[in-house]
């Protein structure tokens, strides 16, 4: 029996890594599409692409079980009109070429799941935000998602369900990670209440992502976006304790909202992903 493929823009990444080692332990064939060469290993190959062009990578689309594109530059930088435009370019341009691949390929592949973000809904401290009743918000992180997801749909592959993977914060081992920048933070003392305290923290550890995902691909009747987190967010203040508890710190400086400002400043970021209140549920299942 000939493995089944999966694509992966994008796939070089963080969550690309975990998704392409998972998938592969499962007999599935990785095809990665990245700008930089990458060694292959046994059953995961890497294609160069520059996720704008259709190339001879686009071969590899013919017969694929799925398509998975992650493709879209790091939000974590301050949001300059320069690094707007890199981040919107980045995620549109991908997604529109894939969508002209799958639609030109003779045998398209049944699935594509497209990366989205849970920052899409608006900042919820009152009640949780899922995919049939949740709000969606406002400002310059949300339009990206909305765009993204629009460029998504607009695609013509009628022979393709999409699915925008809305996506909470994924925990996980490895250098990349939000893990270890929230690792880090505590480990330095520094992990105490961030902002308020009472925005909620939606996360979801790696592994339930990858099942998640998996899920996806086992269930062709499910459409629509699908919330990829935790179903019990937590406000930050039971969020940062807890994190200190599984590190053995039992200090850790809180920081208000300014002091955050001042940080993000100089470390090149944004507060966003800390003091925004994510309380993201999934229930398309």
């Amino acid at each position: 029996m000939t493995p089944r493929t999966i694509i992966l823009p994008g796939g070089a990444g963080y969550l690309g890594r975990h998704l392409a080692h998972y998938f592969a332990q499962h007999d599935y064939q990785i095809v990665i599409l990245t700008r930089h060469s990458q060694p292959d290993t046994p059953r995961i190959r890497h294609l160069l692409w520059d996720g704008r062009t259709i190339g001879p990578w686009a071969a590899a689309f013919d017969n694929a079980h799925a398509v998975i594109n992650l493709a879209g530059r790091s939000v974590n930088c301050r949001y300059t009109a320069r690094n707007k435009k890199e981040i919107y370019d980045s995620r549109l341009r991908s997604t529109a070429v894939i969508g002209q691949v799958i639609a030109a390929t003779k045998t398209p592949p049944p699935t594509w799941i497209n990366a989205s973000s849970a920052t899409l809904y608006r900042d919820a401290r009152d009640r949780p935000m899922d995919e049939l009743t949740g709000e969606l918000g406002q400002g310059f992180s949300v339009d990206v998602c909305q765009k993204w997801e629009q460029t998504l749909n607009a695609a013509q592959t009628p022979h393709t369900r999409k699915i925008p993977l809305r996506s909470a914060m994924v925990f996980g081992p490895g250098k990349g990670g939000v893990f270890e920048a929230f690792h880090r933070i505590v480990r330095l003392g520094l992990g105490g209440t961030l902002g308020r305290g009472d925005q909620y923290v939606s996360w979801v550890h790696f592994q339930d992502f990858c099942r998640a995902v998996h899920f996806i691909l086992d269930h062709p009747d499910l459409t629509g976006p699908v919330n990829v987190a935790s179903p019990n967010p937590i406000p930050n203040k039971q969020f940062m304790r807890t994190l200190r508890q599984a590190a053995h710190k039992k200090i850790g400086l809180p920081a208000t909202k300014w002091m955050l400002e001042i940080g993000a400043l100089l470390l090149r970021t944004e507060t966003e992903l800390l003091l925004k209140s994510r309380r993201v549920i999934p229930t398309n299942s």
